[in-house]
């Protein structure tokens, strides 16, 4: 059989006789190769070619919104922010009363704990009342004997009227006693001038008249003395009306005494900082306890110098809470402090000697807080205050809640 024509196989043929080399060999048309076949270097360019510029895309997004923000942040700025006064200097404040006793004893009772709510007139601390219960007897038991004694006075005086009217019946006795003596001495003498009465009836009648006399001053005397008897009975009475009135009041002190044996609340509060212990001697004006008031708070905000020429009472404020992750509360200036802190300090400044250093003052401004955050502030809080400068009538109109 023959053998097909064709191209030799490669091991039949000899290397040097059989092989066509590529150079000898007829160039071919070029075909494409397949998608498939194509590398990713060739695909770049097109890719290039044919994708969105996603990087100048958020480029241009970016410096929008950076355009946007700066505008928004301007017109903010040109309308609120530059008329804002703030300070992060400020605390929350209360007029917290230090509860102390007016009278020296023994601690019985100690009728609360830390951080207790209390109304006012509960009892916070009960004194031993022991002495000062005695002191109120003493007292009582000295009113009512000079209450005796005024009583003795009295009855006495009345005795002195009927003393008095007494001698005056005697006067009274002893004026028409005389009265009849002398119209008898009258008789006696003209019967003796006419010869028909004796020397001796004369005589009777000038003792009769002469008696009756005495008699009167007698009685007039003694109802002088009667009624200056009286009068120093009148002043015993006032005066022992007077000492009553002392012993009275030295009474009345004692009960008052014996009432701050028990410590009560003044008002409505929470009780802090309580260090009276049951058995502990005190002395008046020791600390016991402190009482902060219900809804008495109020923002301390210490202002720099620089910011006080624009706040004035009346205007409205934001607080802001740390302790409450910043929430805010509507405030308002109520009043700006006649001096700065360092000079209500235990030691003021005193600039005036040695080298000086310029160093900006702060000045606390009270800032009154609406009623509804009352309940969660505490006094010490840390807040940020601003203070809108702004006039009224260029303000936004709030909504009503």
């Amino acid at each position: 059989m023959s053998e097909p024509i064709g191209r030799p196989h490669e091991f039949d043929a000899p290397r040097g006789e059989s092989e066509v080399t590529e150079a000898e060999t007829p160039a071919a048309t070029p075909l494409a190769p397949p998608a498939a076949a194509r590398t990713p270097q060739a695909n770049a360019p097109l890719a290039r070619r044919k994708a969105p510029p996603l990087k100048s895309i958020i480029l241009g997004g970016v410096v929008l919104a950076a355009l946007i923000a700066g505008g928004y942040a301007l017109q903010h700025y040109m309308s609120v922010g530059r008329f804002i006064v703030s300070t992060d200097d400020a605390y929350t404040r209360t007029d917290l009363a230090i509860i102390a006793p007016k009278i020296s004893g023994y601690i019985d009772q100690v009728a609360v704990v830390d951080n207790q709510h209390v109304r006012a007139g509960d009892l916070l601390v009960q004194l031993d009342p022991g002495d000062y219960q005695l002191a109120v007897d003493a007292a009582a038991q000295k009113v009512q004997t000079e209450d005796a004694s005024i009583a003795r006075i009295r009855t006495q005086i009345e005795a002195q009227k009927s003393t008095i009217a007494q001698a005056q019946a005697q006067i009274d006795s002893a004026k028409a006693e005389a009265t009849r003596a002398e119209a008898e001495l009258l008789r006696a003498q003209k019967l003796v001038i006419d010869a028909n009465a004796t020397r001796q009836r004369l005589d009777q009648a000038q003792a009769d008249r002469d008696k009756a006399v005495a008699a009167g001053a007698s009685a007039a005397a003694a109802l002088t003395g009667a009624t200056a008897t009286l009068g120093v009975l009148n002043a015993q009475i006032v005066e022992a009306e007077r000492a009553r009135a002392e012993l009275a009041t030295a009474q009345a002190r004692a009960e008052r005494d014996l009432g701050f044996a028990q410590i009560k609340a003044p008002f409505d509060g929470v009780v802090g900082n309580r260090v009276a212990q049951p058995g502990q001697y005190v002395q008046p004006g020791a600390r016991l306890m402190a009482l902060a008031p219900d809804g008495h708070y109020y923002v301390e905000a210490n202002f720099k110098e620089t910011q006080l020429e624009r706040l004035v009472p009346g205007q409205k404020a934001e607080v802001h809470v740390d302790a409450l992750g910043g929430r805010t509360f509507d405030g308002e200036v109520e009043s700006i402090a006649p001096a700065s802190g360092s000079d209500y300090s235990l030691l003021p400044p005193e600039n005036a000697t040695g080298n000086f250093t310029k160093i900006i003052q702060r000045f606390p401004v009270r800032i009154r807080v609406r009623p509804e955050a009352q309940p969660l502030l505490r006094s010490g809080m840390s807040v940020v205050v601003d203070v809108d400068t702004r006039p009224v009538d260029t303000r936004p109109a709030q909504k009503q809640p």
